[in-house]
């Protein structure tokens, strides 16, 4: 497993859970796209309620079931390795929103807390 710390940056991915890529949800293709180019995480959300550029709102309140709910997507690597594969990503969406922003990480282990706990 690498290492990270230090200036690196974080990505989010905007999208609704009915986006598909190649008949499959999208949030999983991108998933798969990242453990691919070995990212160091990636961490899926699923909102309960949002509205994006045609400001359609979208809630799991059950009286107004939405199918549509919010997904963000979450990596933090460095800039230049999301720069490579950033083409390849703008293909896999037809519509969503992508955010990049410079974080400082200050804790990464290596190992789980097993492994922490024995050194």
């Amino acid at each position: 497993m690498r290492m990270i710390n230090g200036e690196q940056c974080l990505m989010r991915i905007f999208l609704g859970e009915g986006d598909r890529w190649q008949h499959r949800p999208l949030s999983e293709a991108l998933v798969e796209l990242f453990r691919r180019n070995n990212f160091a995480g990636v961490t899926v959300l699923h909102g309960v309620a949002g509205y994006g550029a045609h400001s359609v709102y979208h809630t799991d309140k059950l009286l107004e079931l939405s199918t549509d709910l919010p997904v963000i997507i979450e990596t933090v690597e460095e800039r230049r390795r999301i720069e490579l594969i950033m083409a390849e990503i703008n293909d896999m969406m037809s519509g969503g929103m992508i955010t990049l922003e410079k974080v400082e990480v200050i804790r990464y282990p290596c190992g789980g807390r097993g492994e922490e706990e024995q050194s």
